[in-house]
């Protein structure tokens, strides 16, 4: 019961925020006189049955799943507050994550009904504002371990493959001067020839 209460306690504190969505909320509820509360709780059914039913349901959660923290993000990195740049940035390394596991299995996946309806509750839980929400389980249990086991060899190919791009980028600029002062020598040769001609003559 704490634990639902305090989940509850944060969706009543983020539909309280001054934002352009708790704006709307709040004019629909003075109009209405339905608490905001139970209008979000009809906005996220009315979401869910989008999802199964609706059009280009993909396109929707790709957005959701972007839009939100990206503002978000914004928002943590214009404040002083350390923990909420700590959080999202959690969020974007699980959702490159997602997105590299879902190019893979989104064909056999994307054809499942409730496929985006997931998908969309998964994100909502990673971008939920808890402390046990789905960015922060991921990233200890499974992201950080892997990284950490292999970070010497990750960072091992990262150099290697630097010094290659280096010397690749260095010798495309030594073939490029050589080309172009053979160009400048070729112009000033043929425009050499010429006035030789006419003393000749």
């Amino acid at each position: 019961m704490p634990k639902e209460e305090s989940i509850k306690e944060k969706v009543v504190a983020f539909l309280n925020e001054d934002n352009h969505f708790t704006r709307g909320l709040s004019f629909v509820e003075q109009k209405t006189g339905v608490n905001r509360l139970y209008l979000f709780g009809g906005c996220v059914i009315f979401l869910a049955c989008y999802l199964i039913f609706g059009y280009a349901s993909g396109f929707v959660v790709a957005l959701l799943g972007f839009l939100y923290p990206a503002y978000a993000s914004v928002k943590a990195i214009e404040s002083t507050n350390k923990e909420d740049d700590t959080q999202w940035l959690t969020y974007w390394v699980v959702y490159a994550a997602f997105n590299i596991v879902e190019f893979f299995s989104d064909i056999f996946l994307g054809w499942f009904p409730l496929y985006f309806l997931f998908k969309c509750a998964f994100l909502g839980w990673c971008m939920a504002p808890f402390s046990w929400n789905g960015s922060n389980f991921l990233y200890t249990k499974f992201i950080a371990p892997f990284v950490l086991k292999h970070e010497k060899e990750v960072d091992s190919y990262l150099k290697k493959g630097a010094a290659m791009a280096d010397d690749m980028a260095n010798k495309a600029k030594a073939e490029a001067t050589q080309f172009a002062t053979e160009q400048v020598l070729k112009s000033q040769t043929g425009s050499a020839e010429p006035e030789s001609d006419k003393k000749e003559d």
